[in-house]
């Protein structure tokens, strides 16, 4: 995991040591080397932090093309870089890698091949040849890239606090981050600073300071699957088969095992040599390890059991915030940032995980509850659940629609200028009538950004790379395309092609057959009414002291106690660590 930081302007060159502090900044993204480099033409600066994972003896970024002056710096991995390689006529070295093939790829071909990579990256190029700075993501954004304009001249970091260091950044409290624990689409709580897109190419015109961002792919736009369930399932088993394996990593690798369906798959296809799973005593339901000891077992590898408790909480909560950057709402988080912190002192470098299936082949309980109504799901065994149906009982007889049944789901707080309801309408709208596809589309609006981001930004503090396999695009664009009844005909039963596959790859029927979903869920919204009671309030107090005033009604209501599923309190607890960092009160 790399980290890019630069600016372009007609005055950039005079900003070096800027820069060079920005990098330095976010050095344990990348522990190879954090280093700088100017254009030919003094009208950009781009850093780069370094983590070598293809080659551990090749030279840290930034990249330059001799030839035409394009200056490339790049996070992430390209893992069809090789065959595009071959494709596009581009001469690779014995010793050269994903980095150089993508360098050479835009200095000949410019941005239209980004529609031809396939892997996770945020990169920047500056082109002196037309005097323009580009930034891009990928398509579901793995890897973070924020911007902001200063004076006729653009900034961008891989992490907020960076671009916040560059100089004042007040913050502001986005109203979705009282409804869904997070802000979406570009915003961030630092004003003046906006996240690029998922998919969003940004040209910046040196000459002329304007600014363009065009979408350069669109999920939506893919056409529907019309075959038969066993066409489907041969071909998306074909493709689980040549997609997953490629992103296997040369060097040894932990795998993220929560005993579950998706975490289960990628162990049989990949073989990690290490396992790493999260229990909590006394937390028998969320305990999945036996299940992950059977599978360890079977494809021989080592098993790393976590066992983190309310004191462990106490001590990480100030290392989450700050990797994090600001609060994101998930409930994994705590999970993740333990797990992270045990395989980084395994001495290893590339971590992966099962983020997307649930996305799009309708595996969480909220996308059965709308597609299939409350007592279906209550009857099929999923009672636990009943607080979240609950959202939709009080409106017995009345009809709400698709939309609105999302948006209360998804819903933790108030919405009054219903951001998150027009959110919501308009994936339904692009998804054309198909209601599966909207339920992705939704998702993909509102609950998928702090996921993604969550699991890159933890991993990045501990100099991991974080790979999700079920992202390639082959996998979602074909998952996306599926009739809802190829992705889910039980409402307790979810993923239903992926469940089939592992049936054929030979998973043990207690990883294909559950029929609940636990993943890397933790008692934290527990402990912050028992064990740690009188801590949490002692933290958001301290906090409320010299809070912003916009913020102090969030806070406060993290001083009622709540129900084991309210995660209000939690909220108000990660915004009071976060706003008493000394880094965030700088910035503000």
């Amino acid at each position: 995991m790399c980290g890019i930081a630069g600016l372009a302007g007609g005055d950039a060159v005079r900003h070096q040591a800027t820069i060079a502090a920005m990098g330095r900044y976010q050095h344990y993204r990348g522990p190879d080397g954090t280093m700088h480099t100017a254009s030919a033409d003094g009208w950009a600066v781009l850093a780069m932090n370094t983590l070598l994972i293809v080659d551990p003896q090749a030279m840290p970024g930034p990249y330059l093309d001799r030839t035409t002056g394009v200056l490339l710096v790049f996070n992430g991995e390209i893992y069809n870089w090789r065959q595009q390689a071959a494709a596009w006529g581009i001469e690779i070295g014995e010793r050269e890698s994903d980095t150089h093939f993508l360098l050479r790829a835009w200095a000949k071909i410019g941005p239209s091949c980004l529609d031809g990579l396939d892997g996770m990256f945020a990169l920047a190029v500056y082109d002196p040849r037309i005097a323009k700075l580009f930034l891009a993501r990928d398509r579901l954004g793995e890897k973070p890239l924020y911007w902001r304009l200063d004076g006729g001249r653009l900034a961008f970091a891989s992490e907020v606090t960076t671009l916040a260091g560059y100089g004042p950044a007040p913050l502001v409290l986005r109203p979705e981050v009282v409804a869904i624990e997070t802000p979406t689409g570009a915003d961030t709580p630092f004003q003046g600073i906006q996240l690029l897109a998922p998919a969003t190419l940004l040209t910046f015109d040196v000459t002329s300071g304007s600014i363009d961002q065009m979408t350069w792919w669109h999920l939506e736009d893919r056409s529907p699957f019309d075959g038969t369930y066993t066409e489907a399932l041969a071909k998306y088993s074909t493709i689980l088969a040549e997609q997953i394996p490629l992103r296997t990593p040369a060097c040894d690798f932990a795998l993220l095992l929560s005993g579950g369906l998706d975490s289960a798959v990628l162990a049989y296809l990949m073989r990690p040599p290490v396992c790493v799973t999260v229990r909590y005593r006394g937390q028998d339901r969320l305990d999945e390890s036996s299940t992950a000891a059977v599978i360890a077992r079977d494809i021989k590898a080592e098993l790393v059991v976590v066992e983190p408790d309310h004191v462990d909480f106490t001590t990480a909560l100030p290392h989450v915030m700050r990797a994090l950057d600001y609060p994101m709402g998930n409930a994994s988080t705590f999970s993740e940032h333990m797990a992270y912190r045990k395989i980084a002192d395994l001495g290893l470098r590339v971590v992966v995980g099962g983020l997307g299936p649930d996305e799009f082949l309708m595996g969480y309980v909220r996308q059965a509850l709308v597609l299939f109504g409350v007592d279906a799901v209550l009857e099929a065994g999923l009672e636990a659940y009943r607080p979240l149906a609950a959202k939709l009982m009080h409106a017995a007889g009345e009809d709400l629609g698709p939309a609105e049944e999302v948006t209360r789901l998804v819903l933790r707080g108030p919405d009054p200028d219903g951001r998150i309801r027009d959110l919501v309408a308009d994936a339904m709208v692009r998804a054309g009538g198909d209601l599966a596809r909207g339920l992705t589309l939704a998702d993909l609006a509102t609950a998928w950004r702090p996921l993604v981001m969550t699991s890159d930004k933890l991993a990045s503090a501990y100099a991991l790379e974080r790979r999700s396999p079920y992202l390639a695009r082959d996998l979602v664009e074909f998952s996306y395309r599926l009739p809802v009844d190829y992705k889910i005909t039980d409402p307790a039963q979810g993923k239903r092609i992926l469940r089939d596959a592992a049936k054929v790859i030979g998973l043990p029927e207690e990883v294909w057959g559950s029929r609940d979903k636990l993943g890397f869920a933790s008692p934290v919204p527990s402990w912050l009414n028992g064990d740690l009671a009188a801590w949490t309030d002692a933290q958001i107090n301290t906090a409320l002291t010299d809070a912003p005033s916009a913020f102090r009604p969030l806070l406060e209501g993290g001083l009622k106690p709540g129900s084991r599923f309210d995660r209000t309190r939690m909220q108000a607890l990660m915004a009071a660590v976060w706003l008493s960092d000394q880094s965030v009160k700088a910035a503000a």
